[in-house]
């Protein structure tokens, strides 16, 4: 059988991101979820206790995975990102959809 013909699922990726600037109180979270689940990502989402910024762990693709971090960029509406920095994790226990933790 040729390569080409086979189907080879795309290897899960991890990512971790923290998003600084005005991103709590302005649907920054809810944001989050719909992005991730527009683009088939499961994992989570919460505010940080600094009152400024916002961390997520997302797994899926790699290539959904980056444009989740284009879009985490731009933020929604009423965002204004001043910072992000993005690590690559190791896959762990997969999560179960995409939820806003506390």
């Amino acid at each position: 059988m040729e390569r080409s013909s086979m189907h080879v699922p795309e290897a899960k990726a991890r990512l971790r991101c923290v998003v600084e600037g005005r991103v709590q109180g302005v649907g920054f979270r809810a944001f989050v979820v719909r992005t991730a689940t527009a683009l088939g990502l499961s994992g989570w989402v919460r505010n940080r206790e600094d009152g400024r910024s916002v961390e997520t762990v997302a797994d899926g693709p790699e290539e959904a995975l980056e444009r989740f971090r284009a879009a985490l960029r731009e933020g929604p509406p009423g965002a204004v990102v001043n910072r992000m920095t993005c690590e690559w994790l190791e896959p762990g226990p997969e999560f179960q959809g995409f939820t806003i933790r506390r």
